[in-house]
């Protein structure tokens, strides 16, 4: 029998993450699975947490309520910024995600919600904050730090 998983431990998973209404969000099912460190920040902390225990081999599929994962809707996360700030060539419609560089050098997803002429509205809540979701897990593999 394998290691639970545990902080530290190195995880390789396939999952499917569905919205509430069946909607596929995202799924490693059409490639590789992913292979993280329990910690490390690649995965929601809301996320992680649920995967605490499992073992090689289980599959499991948990319900997420709103704000368990990714967060709730932050109303203050949405910003009206000046047209001029956008690349003339970039063409902004609702719906469209947009990178923006931080002033650390990282790179953060903003979804325009709206377009007018001289301001666009851009969203940089995380897409799935606040909603419902349910996860399909099967745990490939658990490695144990030595």
């Amino acid at each position: 029998m394998s290691d639970p998983i545990a902080e530290g431990a190195r995880v390789v998973m396939h999952y499917t993450l569905n919205l509430a209404d069946g909607t596929v969000a995202d799924t490693s099912r059409d490639g590789e699975p992913m292979d993280f460190e329990v910690g490390d920040g690649s995965l929601d902390p809301g996320l992680e947490r649920l995967l605490h225990g499992l073992r090689t081999g289980d599959r499991v599929q948990f319900s997420l309520a709103p704000g368990q994962a990714f967060g709730d809707r932050d109303p203050g996360n949405v910003h009206t910024m000046h047209r001029e700030e956008f690349p003339p060539e970039l063409a902004l419609e609702e719906g469209v995600v947009v990178g923006f560089d931080t002033p650390d050098g990282d790179e953060v997803p903003g979804t325009v919600l709206e377009v007018g002429e001289e301001s666009v509205r851009v969203d940089f809540n995380h897409p799935l904050a606040g909603r419902q979701l349910s996860i399909d897990v099967e745990i490939v593999s658990v490695n144990r730090k030595p």
